[in-house]
């Protein structure tokens, strides 16, 4: 049955959509009388307020927004993702706000699902992931007002508080013990090259390892593991010939060192590999893999209590979490010979 509104008790009533909001809320502008017809239509027809209506009028959230553009294929098995939600369901949960999830193919849709959101009152504010080079999505959320918060950043992420950690150091920290165990010539497997964080992180790697009198290569995938395995074989084939390898995420890094195994290529002797975002598949795998890890659920439960602040009416700024520290495992080791 359709929902019925303020609309359909202003026709019944013979009033203006303002009395009825007057008499719906309480607030003087209407007499006794049209207030308890009021009030007795929509009674009769069922009408029940907007949680969300209301929530934004008191300064509260009941329901924030989450988008992410990227193909569920790939986001069902990154368990970044998994974690990332886990965390900011965990502060919303205790906070009695739900959060309405949904997954888009490219950011025109996107941006067409916040505007619509936002129009139709849908969600309090919206948690923004995977941040752009020359991102519009931050220029039509300034402008819409909706309350967001950047996860990434905080450069490109404009007037928008950011919650973010220091990708550059990690990166740091990933080429000097490369560069102890003696590899000189390293390669990444990186994620899409219009994604914020996959440039800062070439930049910081190509730096560390020019600095250190290392040789390194970027190449750029979609997260996958078919094309973290792909990438991985094409390396070990070229005349590069790589002696340690960097993945932009576990799947990547996992279906890597399968590869590089199923080739002949035995890790850690003759490739070491490192992961991004330790997780249980990175001490699932044989050998245990060398990774950068943090605490992404708290990661999330941070971005999600940044926003409920900013939903509330407090000022938030930018917010820089802990930054990633390697774990070494058996994965890497020197280079053979």
């Amino acid at each position: 049955m359709k929902r019925p509104t303020i609309d359909d008790i202003a026709r019944r009533a013979g009033v203006s959509k303002g009395a009825v909001s007057f008499a719906l809320n309480g607030r003087p502008g209407v007499s006794a009388e049209t207030r308890h017809r009021i009030l007795a239509i929509a009674t009769e027809l069922g009408w029940q307020p907007s949680s969300v209506a209301r929530a934004l009028s008191e300064g509260r959230a009941d329901v924030l927004g989450l988008v992410v553009a990227r193909p569920a294929r790939t986001l069902g098995l990154e368990p970044f993702f998994m974690q990332l939600v886990s965390g900011i369901e965990g502060a919303l949960s205790a906070a009695s706000v739900g959060l309405l999830l949904q997954m888009t193919e490219d950011p025109e849709t996107e941006i067409a699902v916040y505007r619509r959101w936002w129009a139709q009152r849908r969600v309090a504010g919206v948690i923004l992931v995977d941040l752009r080079v020359d991102d519009l999505r931050v220029a039509v959320l300034e402008e819409s007002g909706m309350p967001a918060v950047v996860v990434g950043g905080p450069e490109g992420a404009g007037r928008l508080p950011a919650v973010w950690s220091d990708d550059a150091e990690a990166i740091e920290s990933v080429v000097e013990h490369l560069g102890a165990l003696g590899h000189r010539r390293i390669a990444r497997v990186a994620g899409p090259e219009a994604l914020r964080h996959t440039v800062v992180r070439t930049r910081a790697m190509e730096g560390a390892a020019a600095a250190r009198g290392m040789e390194s290569v970027t190449v750029h995938t979609d997260y996958g593991a078919d094309a973290g395995a792909d990438a991985t074989l094409r390396l070990l084939r070229s005349r590069y010939r790589p002696t340690a390898v960097v993945y932009d995420n576990d799947v990547m890094a996992v279906a890597g060192t399968a590869a590089a195994q199923d080739a002949g290529i035995a890790v850690p002797e003759r490739l070491s590999v490192v992961a991004w975002d330790d997780s249980a598949l990175c001490r699932l795998t044989r050998p245990h893999l060398t990774a950068v890890s943090r605490d992404i659920a708290a990661f999330g439960a941070r971005a999600a209590q940044s926003l409920l602040d900013l939903v509330a009416g407090a000022e938030v700024g930018s917010c820089r979490d802990a930054t990633p520290r390697l774990v070494v495992r058996g994965s890497t080791a020197p280079p053979a010979g």
